[in-house]
């Protein structure tokens, strides 16, 4: 079977296994960029928590989470861990978007997605899966994120060493699939579903929809 046959046999399997996934959880574009950068490092339910006591803050907007002192903020994003530096790059993150799109995360909508991509790595505290989880679910750009799980599953079923780079990965998917948000989006939360389920560091090969 070549890799497109391949790739295509995983989602399918996956989808008629697990259904969909409807991610990336967040009401707005600015809920899930935050939710983004929030979980690195960290749980998405510890994730929750945190954007649970912006709402209650009442500082669910770029501008109001500008004015609130960085300490304020790291106390409410205290459940979310490194809260201190989480602070930071949420601060950096909406200083980028008064600066770059006068606050208006959709207004990036419009921008070439490769320029974008750069822009948005430039700011501090925004790695290739944070940078590409926003582009995907807030702003519906075809950038295929990366993750852990994603390297164990196609590593796992020999596609692809695990030591791989995260642009060999990337570029698997987007000369293999063409470029399709709704699939990426759908396939990359497919890919974390069965990796925490069954393809975990000792894994589950019995329960794998994959097997």
């Amino acid at each position: 079977m070549n890799t497109h046959g391949f790739l295509l046999t995983v989602y399918h399997k996956l989808y008629s296994h697990y259904g969909p996934q409807h991610w990336w959880p967040g009401e707005t574009p600015l809920e899930i960029a935050l939710g983004a950068i929030l979980t690195q490092n960290t749980s998405w339910s510890n994730v929750e928590k945190a954007i649970e006591n912006i709402k209650e803050e009442r500082v669910l907007s770029v501008r109001a989470l500008r004015r609130m002192p960085a300490e304020r903020l790291a106390v409410i994003l205290k459940p979310a861990g490194y809260f201190n530096v989480k602070a930071r790059r949420l601060k950096a993150f909406v200083d980028f978007l008064i600066s770059h799109f006068k606050g208006d995360l959709e207004s990036m909508q419009g921008e070439d997605i490769n320029s974008l991509r750069k822009e948005l790595l430039n700011v501090h505290g925004i790695g290739q899966e944070t940078a590409d989880s926003i582009l995907l679910y807030a702003l519906d750009k075809p950038m295929f994120v990366i993750d852990t799980y994603t390297k164990r599953v196609l590593s796992r079923h020999g596609l692809m060493p695990y030591d791989g780079s995260y642009e060999m990965y990337q570029a698997l998917f987007h000369e293999t699939l063409g470029a399709d948000a709704q699939l990426y989006s759908e396939y990359h939360a497919l890919l974390v579903r069965v990796g925490k389920e069954c393809c975990r560091p000792k894994p589950r090969c019995d329960a794998c929809p994959l097997m």
